[in-house]
């Protein structure tokens, strides 16, 4: 029966909707949201109140009951004053685009999207949706004069540029009874790298004949003699046997294996398609950065050069991301 009753409810909503929809731009913002952009409709709570409201109303009128009467105007007034605070708490409000992090393809992007009060009163139980109604998880409340935070969650389907789509800001404050909300669409986007995935074995070199080099250094693989103690150098690295025997101290030196500089080559890994070849030179990317190596990417139309840290391992990655093949040999 209530679902009877809602269905030309709902058919005017989604005809309401999809025309509402269709003016939203995209935009950087900040956007205030207006009263020109803010709709409001009563929720199924809202609905059932009403009907109740009617009940009661015709009951009153039935055995003129003035008690019953002040009941129902008192409830009814009740709910104007509920539709009156559910507008307020959304009107006025300044939504604003934040950062979101870059992700791996699969994952799901977080974006932010802060929600800025400059008035005195502050807002309550803010919730975030996307179309056909897809409800986001959490409220943000924001204080007077502050900011709340959202946050949308968008999976990342595949490598590249991972856009925030259209979303709405609404509420339901204080009583659940209307639902006042506000199309926006923030010119936000966030990339997402290659999924890691393949051998974490060393990829065959590129250039040369990928022969490692030992050099003496501070490490502790392989004994390679003592030297004289020099003051500030710490007790745990005595030869303490050796000054036993000796009477005097020397210190203990290890050598490491230290690998030459690495060049990771798109063309090099033949028999595998398109995705897998920057699947696998992304996880050797990652692979070098934990490593502390350098190491460079080559791919075809552009080299990085060999290098280290964080800034080349990001523009290393972003390479792979948005490699797109020039003919279709690159990828056989």
């Amino acid at each position: 029966m209530l679902r009877w009753l809602l269905h030309p409810l709902n058919t005017a909503n989604r005809k309401i909707e999809s025309w509402v929809l269709r003016r939203v731009k995209r935009q950087p913002g900040p956007v205030a949201v207006s009263r020109r952009r803010l709709y409001i409709l009563p929720t199924r709570q809202g609905i059932v109140f009403a009907v109740m409201l009617l009940a009661m109303l015709l009951g009153a009128m039935n055995y003129s009951n003035s008690m019953a009467f002040a009941l129902t105007f008192l409830l009814g007034g009740l709910g104007l004053v509920c539709m009156h605070h559910t507008h307020g708490n959304l009107v006025n409000l300044e939504v604003a685009a934040g950062r979101a992090q870059p992700v791996f393809a699969g994952e799901t992007a977080l974006f932010d999207v802060h929600l800025h009060n400059p008035s005195k009163r502050p807002r309550f139980a803010l919730a975030g949706s996307f179309e056909r109604g897809v409800a986001l998880p959490g409220y943000a409340d924001a204080p007077a004069l502050d900011t709340g935070r959202l946050q949308l969650p968008v999976k990342a389907q595949r490598r590249g540029w991972v856009r925030a789509p259209r979303f709405a800001v609404s509420t339901e404050f204080p009583l659940g009874l209307f639902h006042a909300w506000t199309w926006l669409e923030l010119d936000m986007q966030t990339i997402a790298y290659p999924k890691p995935e393949g051998t974490h074995l060393p990829p065959p070199p590129a250039d040369g004949d990928g022969s490692t080099a030992s050099t003496a250094r501070a490490g502790d693989e392989e004994f390679a003699g003592v030297r004289e103690y020099a003051h500030g150098d710490p007790p745990s690295a005595v030869h303490w046997k050796a000054a036993a025997r000796t009477g005097e101290l020397v210190v203990k030196q290890f050598s490491a294996a230290q690998r030459d500089d690495l060049t990771f080559d798109f063309d090099a890994l033949t028999g595998l398609a398109l995705e897998a070849r920057l699947s696998q030179l992304c996880l050797w990317v990652l692979d070098a950065h934990t490593s502390g190596a350098n190491y460079g990417l080559r791919l075809p139309g552009q080299t990085l050069p060999t290098q280290s840290g964080e800034a080349h391992r990001d523009a290393c990655l972003q390479a792979l991301a948005l490699y797109q093949p020039q003919n279709d040999s690159a990828h056989d």
